[in-house]
């Protein structure tokens, strides 16, 4: 299997991805850019630091120059390719991979990421090409510490340190980076009370793995929420650049309803605006961005998609259902803690939890996802189109088959041989006959 992903270089160490790749990268990213300075950020992976100076080897040997921000979020990353002269930069992080995989997210100036349409094709093919001889001058590392300048950006957008609470919560850091930053960010909110948990940064990932789209990795979530009286939990991933949340009766609060809160707040900021979802997001995000004077754009699944609508269209925001969530106001980036912020103070303003705020947009009834092992997944998603003819198709991302009362969506993964359904209607019984019948032709699920 490639490492090279459909938004990332990914792969095992260092049976897939070594110092020497890391290295090979490094060369590339600098000749396809033309870069002169990058920005290289890594995450808190046993591995890291080795894959990292071999990444920046790669890339002052071809005479760029480095701004080593060191250990930081992918969010706080993306702060520093926003504010440092820059021509992009590479995190050094695997997300929420296990604790043996380590990664490359690269980016053009913005920053704008590099992805499997536009930008990782062309860096494979110079990384496993010739190598390339080095710059006569070799490029100059430079440490910068950029951390606190993240936090008080952090605090600022949120509206300053009175802007939250009083409000207690519970927030899961999965032993990742988003404790790096996010602690501080916090604590700096004197009606805030945080019940933190496994905030040590550990690459082993002692507690539980690092991708709170798992239920089963919400379990001591869910536990101290239910013990300590908090009203809302928090849990992000590996390199923080998601979040998820939970509601103080321990129920998973899907992104989608997330995003109309979100949208609530940047409206209100920016009203008239655009709001950018994903297609499996529920109809409650189109119907309720709209209600409120914006317009609701639909995209395909990925940030890197997302980020290159937002930009097109001068979009405010918006999310996806794997809990990253967008915002122009950040660079044009996702970034975990500035939506959880976003949502505690939004949550603050109309005097609600997220319990209630979530069962006021519980209006419609959802499948989730739900994998088929399917070889040919082309004709299977064929077959599903000739099923239901009478429908509204598009072909944007997979299939997505509307009617006035339910829809459904399938989606090839990109790695793996996956149909990914999702399905959505006005009623359970509608939902549970259109689920039935589906289904009946994909056979049971993976």
């Amino acid at each position: 299997m490639s490492i090279y992903k459909a938004y990332d270089i990914r792969g095992t160490y260092p049976d897939q991805l070594d110092e020497r790749t890391a290295r090979r990268v490094g060369q590339a990213v600098v000749r396809y850019l033309g870069a002169r300075r990058l920005v290289v950020a890594r995450d808190m992976r046993s591995m890291a630091p080795s894959i990292c100076d071999a990444l920046v080897e790669g890339i002052t040997s071809q005479g760029c120059d480095v701004a080593d921000i060191g250990l930081a979020s992918t969010p706080c990353a993306y702060h520093a390719m926003g504010t440092i002269p820059c021509d992009g930069g590479v995190i050094v992080t695997a997300s929420h991979n296990p604790a043996e995989y380590i990664g490359l997210k690269m980016c053009k100036a913005g920053p704008i990421p590099l992805s499997g349409d536009e930008g990782i094709p062309e860096i494979r093919a110079l990384a496993e090409g010739e190598e390339p001889g080095e710059a006569s001058r070799k490029g100059r590392r430079e440490p910068i510490d950029v951390r606190r300048s993240y936090i008080d950006e952090m605090i600022e957008m949120a509206g300053g340190p009175e802007a939250i609470g009083p409000l207690k919560i519970v927030v899961d850091y999965a032993n990742g980076m988003g404790s790096h930053e996010g602690a501080e960010v916090l604590a700096s909110f004197p009606k805030l009370e945080v019940l933190p948990l496994f905030d040590d940064l550990d690459g082993s990932f002692p507690n539980h793995e690092a991708n709170p789209l798992k239920e089963e990795n919400l379990s001591a979530l869910r536990k101290v929420l239910a013990e300590s009286g908090a009203t809302m939990g928090l849990a992000f991933d590996g390199d923080a650049d998601r979040c998820a949340f939970v509601d103080e009766e321990g129920r998973t609060v899907g992104a989608d309803l997330i995003t109309v809160i979100l949208a609530r707040h940047m409206l209100s900021r920016h009203p008239g605006a655009g709001i950018i979802y994903d297609l499996r997001s529920s109809k409650i995000v189109k119907e309720s961005v709209e209600k409120l004077g914006g317009y609701a754009v639909m995209e395909r699944v990925g940030h890197s998609f997302m980020k290159d609508t937002m930009r097109k269209k001068g979009l405010i925001g918006g999310g996806e259902l794997s809990g990253h969530f967008y915002f122009s106001e950040f660079h044009n980036s996702d970034c975990g803690l500035l939506a959880a912020l976003w949502v505690m103070v939004r949550l603050g303003e109309e005097g609600k939890t997220l319990k209630q705020a979530a069962d006021e947009l519980r209006v419609y009834h959802q499948s989730g996802e739900i994998n088929f092992r399917v070889e040919d997944k082309a004709a299977m998603m064929e077959k599903v189109v000739e099923a239901f003819p009478d429908g509204e198709l598009s072909r944007l991302d997979g299939i997505l088959i509307t009617y006035e009362d339910w829809w459904v969506n399938l989606r090839p993964s990109n790695t793996e041989p996956y149909l990914r359904l999702v399905m959505e209607a006005d009623r359970a019984d509608l939902l549970e006959e259109k689920k039935r019948e589906v289904m009946a032709i994909l056979g049971e699920p993976a």
